[in-house]
C-alpha cells in the first residue's frame, strides 16, 4: 500500500514527530510512505518529498531525526483552490495517478473538513492527526503543538515580568486562540499571572479594574494580563484602551507574541503524542478505518469521525478557570 503524509494549515510543533512515525510504523508493516508537499494545495501540484535519488518514497533514514525540528519539513500552507469543487477533482486525480491508496492529513479543523469533502469523490482511505496548537478539537485531550506553545509563552510571560516589575507596569500579552482559550489559560496557570480573558468567559472591566485598584493598595506594584487574541472583547491592543477607559491604576504596555508560539523545538509530550498518534494512524488505516482522526484520551489512541471533532470547539475545564481564580486572589 501507497500512503500519503502531509500538514495542512498552521504548522504546529510535533508535526515532523508525526511524519516521522508514519514513516516508521508503515515501514515496519512492509508500506510505503510518500510525503506531499504544502498540504492540500501542493497536493492539487502534485508536489512530492524527492529524495536524492528522485523517488517519492519517504524513507526510515530520512526521517530519522525529524522529531527534534520544529515546522513542517513537508512545509504547510492554506490551500483556497482546494476549497472548490474542481480543486479537489484535481487532488483526487493526483493520488490516483500515484497509486496512492490511503491519506494521513495533519492539521486542524480546516483540514479536517478538507478531509471530509475530498472523501465524497475519492474511494481511498483518509485518516487524520490533529496537528495545531489551539487544542481545540474534541476527540483528543491535547494536539499536537500545544504544548510547545504554552512552554514558549510561558518563557515569554517570565521575561515580560521582569521588564514590568523593573518599571512598575502591568502588560497585557496576547497569545493564540481565535475560538480556544486553552493557550491563554494554561500559560496563566504555569505562569502565575493575574488576569485572563478569553473567548469562553465574560471579560468584566469593571472587575477587571477593582481588583488591579486593590492589589495595588495591597501593595503589588505590577501585573501581568494573558489575552487571547479570539476574545469577545479584542486583541491586547483593544482591551488595553478599554481598561484605561476604566480606569486602571497601572501604566500598561502590550505584547502580542503571534507566530513565535508555532516555532522552537518540541516539548518531549509533543513528541511522544505525535509519535503515538502518527503510529496510530496507519494501524488504523490497516485496520481498514476511514473519515476519523486518530487522539489521545488518558494516554490511549482513539478514533473519532472527522465531523465530531469540529462540531464544537473544545471547551476550557471549568475547573481550571476555578484555579486560576483562587491563585490570583
Amino acid at each position: 500500500m501507497r500512503i500519503g503524509v502531509f500538514c495542512s494549515g498552521g504548522d504546529a510543533p510535533g508535526m515532523n514527530a508525526c511524519v516521522r512515525a508514519v514513516v516508521r510504523a508503515a515501514t515496519f508493516h512492509g508500506h510505503q510512505v510518500v510525503g506531499i508537499l504544502r498540504g492540500y494545495q501542493g497536493l492539487i501540484n502534485g508536489e512530492f518529498f524527492v529524495e536524492s535519488d528522485c523517488q517519492t518514497n519517504l524513507t526510515s533514514n530520512r526521517v530519522t531525526t525529524w522529531s527534534a525540528h520544529g515546522g513542517a519539513h513537508l512545509r504547510s500552507s492554506r490551500s483556497e483552490e482546494f476549497r472548490t469543487l474542481e480543486g479537489q477533482r484535481k487532488a483526487a486525480d493526483v493520488l490516483e495517478r500515484n497509486g496512492i491508496e490511503a491519506l494521513i492529513p495533519i492539521g486542524g479543523d480546516g483540514t479536517f473538513h478538507g478531509a471530509v469533502a475530498l472523501a465524497k469523490i475519492w474511494d481511498g482511505q483518509i485518516v487524520g492527526c490533529p496537528g495545531t496548537i489551539d487544542n481545540d478539537l474534541m476527540g483528543t485531550d491535547y494536539t499536537i503543538g500545544f504544548s510547545t506553545a504554552v512552554q514558549t509563552a510561558v518563557e515569554a510571560v517570565d521575561k515580560i515580568r521582569d521588564t514590568a516589575s523593573s518599571h512598575d507596569r502591568m502588560f497585557l500579552v496576547e497569545v493564540m486562540g481565535r475560538h480556544s482559550g486553552y493557550i491563554a489559560l494554561y500559560t496563566a496557570l504555569a505562569a502565575g499571572v493575574d488576569v485572563v480573558a478569553i473567548p469562553e468567559t465574560d471579560t468584566n472591566f469593571p472587575e477587571i479594574v477593582a481588583y488591579l485598584n486593590k492589589t495595588k493598595k495591597q501593595g503589588r506594584t505590577m501585573a501581568i494580563m494573558v489575552i487571547a487574541e479570539g476574545d469577545e472583547k479584542g486583541g491586547a491592543n483593544q482591551i488595553n484602551e478599554q481598561l484605561i477607559q476604566h480606569g486602571c491604576p497601572f501604566q500598561t504596555r502590550t505584547v502580542v507574541l503571534g507566530h513565535l508560539q508555532r516555532g522552537g523545538t518540541p516539548t518531549p509530550e509533543d513528541r511522544r503524542r505525535a509519535t503515538q498518534m502518527g503510529r496510530g494512524a496507519v494501524e488504523a488505516i490497516l485496520a481498514g478505518k476511514t473519515g476519523v482522526m486518530i487522539g489521545t484520551q488518558d494516554g490511549m489512541c482513539i478514533s473519532t469521525p472527522f465531523e465530531k471533532t469540529y462540531e464544537t470547539h473544545r471547551p476550557v475545564p471549568q475547573e481550571l478557570l476555578e484555579v486560576l481564580g483562587e491563585m490570583a486572589s
